[in-house]
């Protein structure tokens, strides 16, 4: 008896060691990658990475033009590594060279290396400037509708300032831009120095939302009225990719159910809902399909949109919500930080709709290319005078570089040679890893 209790008790702690060790591999794996390779969509994958690529570029364009003279110290650059997201051992200036049609390197009689903006990236940055004050107003509404949505009708201007970029708002949004709509909103300070920004007015047309809005104009356009579908179970547009049918096929049942649920209007005041319930979780939706039709790429940084969870009365468990509703919501893994697409904007790996915006950046991404070698700069005899520039990227130097293809082989990368992709694809995943074997195993 005394044997087969030192048996039984070996066993019973060998299978418990076994179970924990699967749990935690299921569970805390670094590599969500490895198990969403099936679930990807290759298309929006695409979008990720040139996006990713452009988002520097533009970085590094926007920090020059706020300069005197428009150039800058490569070696200044150092203390903007982290928001340009180039981690080290990569050098900055190998960076740059990267992109000849838009920046130029040259060095002074001291030997400090500079950079500055080629004549085509400043007339891309006047571009933007006028693009940007054409589309303020429209910036200002769908600010006033996010403060619409929120709890308080209120939100820190810290973190409306994430967003800048998405909603296309203008460089001085935090210094300039928020006080020239104070028929909308207004800045308030807190007693202990937090900058608020605040609601003026609620305006009843802006809390109709844009599923709403395109509800009513399609029925509208087909001349039956009598095919309109109540507003109380107003279903979000679905678009599965080709290998999630048969996840469709076995929870169509419940995903139908969920579509019809009442619809609960993002502006209307949640503060009754209770946490984890299907309503809640609809409103939710709901809230993420709006704020999603506000940007200009109709994609968000998921960090991003954890900072307004309280705010927003939005679930705790932000990312498990997204990868429930894959029809609606598709989430690209791609990079260090997570990017949520509102999948019934785009067509393959194109927006449907194009904002004068996002054309602009297409334009700077068809400047983004390979040097096809360095070549030695020359010494500027006019000190930090930037008039040398032309002599730099010359037309020989263009012929060699190619411009960049946005293609995504087998394992995953592009053909240009991002920096970021030898250390961007570990992160802790927790349950988002579950959800995605869930759907896997489907």
């Amino acid at each position: 008896m005394v044997m087969c209790n030192r048996w039984l008790g070996r066993t019973r702690d060998r299978y418990c060691y076994h179970s924990e060790f699967l749990i935690r591999w299921m569970t805390t794996s670094r590599r969500v990658q490895d198990r969403s390779k099936k679930k990807r969509v290759h298309d929006l994958e695409v979008v990720t990475e040139k996006w990713k690529i452009v988002s520097k570029i533009i970085y590094l364009m926007e920090l020059l033009k706020q300069e005197p003279e428009m150039v800058i110290p490569v070696r200044s650059l150092e203390n903007h590594r982290r928001q340009i997201n180039l981690p080290r051992p990569h050098r900055i200036s190998d960076f740059l060279r990267k992109t000849p049609k838009l920046f130029e390197l040259y060095k002074d009689q001291k030997g400090v290396l500079w950079c500055g903006m080629t004549p085509k990236a400043e007339d891309l940055m006047e571009q933007q400037q006028r693009v940007i004050e054409d589309h303020a107003d429209k910036a200002a509404e769908y600010v006033t509708r996010f403060l619409m949505m929120s709890v308080e009708k209120r939100l820190p201007l810290e973190k409306i300032a994430h967003f800048r970029r998405d909603f296309g708002l203008s460089l001085d949004f935090r210094v300039h831009w928020v006080h020239k709509y104070p028929q909308h909103f207004k800045v308030v300070k807190t007693l202990d120095g937090i900058e608020f920004l605040e609601l003026v007015s609620w305006n009843p047309e802006w809390a109709i939302t844009e599923l709403e809005k395109k509800a009513v104009s399609g029925v509208a356009g087909s001349g039956n009225e009598s095919e309109f579908p109540s507003m109380l179970s107003l279903p979000f547009p679905l678009k599965f990719p080709s290998n999630y049918k048969r996840v469709y096929r076995y929870y169509a049942e419940k995903i139908q159910h969920f579509q019809e649920m009442s619809y609960l209007s993002p502006y209307a005041d949640a503060r009754g809902l209770k946490a984890g319930s299907l309503e809640f979780d609809k409103r939710a939706v709901a809230v993420m399909h709006e704020l999603l039709n506000f940007t200009i790429e109709k994609r968000l940084v998921t960090d991003h949109l954890t900072h307004f969870r309280w705010e927003l009365v939005m679930p705790q468990k932000l990312m498990r919500l997204l990868l429930k509703h894959c029809g609606i919501f598709y989430v690209s893994e791609r990079g260090k930080r997570f990017s949520v697409f509102l999948t019934e904007a785009y067509e393959g790996s194109e927006l449907i709709e194009k904002c004068p915006l996002v054309l602009w950046k297409e334009k700077v991404l068809g400047l983004v290319g390979y040097r096809g070698r360095k070549k030695k700069l020359e010494v500027s005899s006019e000190g930090s005078d930037a008039e040398c520039y032309d002599d730099l990227v010359s037309d020989q130097c263009d012929s060699e570089m190619g411009e960049l293809h946005v293609n995504i082989d087998q394992t995953g990368t592009l053909d240009y040679e991002d920096p970021l992709h030898g250390d961007d694809l570990e992160m802790d995943v927790g349950e988002i890893a579950q959800t995605y074997r869930k759907f896997e195993n489907s």
